[in-house]
């Protein structure tokens, strides 16, 4: 017996130490993801004229923001799980906020307008493949963010799988609307879409605002579980 509490100590650290190199190695994947969908969200937005697709797009951009913001919180609560949020996590989460109300803002100036002139897209094709692709891969995010959460005992990293909830969200918003369009041709949905994508930015600008102020709020704080 002696032996004993050593060797499960032991081993309690290491399945400690391997479980937030998991959740740090999805919080880079889910960075790197970003950006590139990012990128090729955006490029297909411009290129056939699909409002919803190209604030998607740039959602993802701003989702980078965040996700830094989350990498430098899994490192500090692996090292220091008791310390306060940090500079830089405060920082990406004020930039992240202000992001997210530029492009509701954006995102609704283009899509009135849209519906004045009643203007259509080329082609919703990309939006729909690029958000199969996008609520497959997050979908995957979520359950493996929260099973490493659960695992660790880790408010705040089952919070950010509820924020990743969001980009599912969002991606189904995407989805929808590029499928309508597909099916009926009918000229406002990319815009009724993009009135979608506003409100789950708004959502997440005053959530992010909120977060840096250190208010615990439901649904994407550190205290909340799924």
């Amino acid at each position: 017996m002696r032996y004993t509490i050593p060797m499960t100590a032991t081993r309690v650290q290491t399945d400690h130490k391997r479980l937030f190199q998991t959740a740090l190695l999805l919080a880079v994947f889910t960075v790197l993801y970003n950006l590139l969908e990012g990128m090729i969200s955006i490029f297909f937005g411009i290129n056939d004229e699909t409002l919803t697709l190209f604030g998607f797009g740039v959602d993802s951009f701003i989702e980078v923001i965040s996700g830094l913001g989350i990498i430098a919180m899994v490192i500090r609560i692996q090292h220091n799980p008791d310390t306060p949020r940090g500079a830089f996590e405060k920082t990406a989460l004020h930039i992240t906020g202000i992001s997210f109300y530029l492009l509701a803002l954006g995102l609704l100036c283009t899509a009135v307008v849209n519906m004045v002139i009643r203007h259509k897209p080329a082609t919703t094709l990309p939006g729909l493949i690029i958000s199969l692709v996008s609520i497959g891969v997050m979908w995957s995010l979520v359950a493996a963010k929260r099973r490493v959460g659960r695992e660790l005992n880790s408010a705040p990293i089952l919070a950010d799988a509820n924020c990743t909830m969001v980009c599912i969200y969002m991606s189904v918003v995407l989805l929808v609307s590029s499928l309508i369009y597909e099916l009926t041709g009918f000229a406002l949905v990319d815009s009724l879409g993009a009135l979608g994508l506003i409100y789950f930015s708004i959502n997440e600008g005053r959530e992010a605002f909120e977060k840096a102020r250190g208010i615990e709020t439901c649904g994407c704080d550190e205290t909340c579980t799924p």
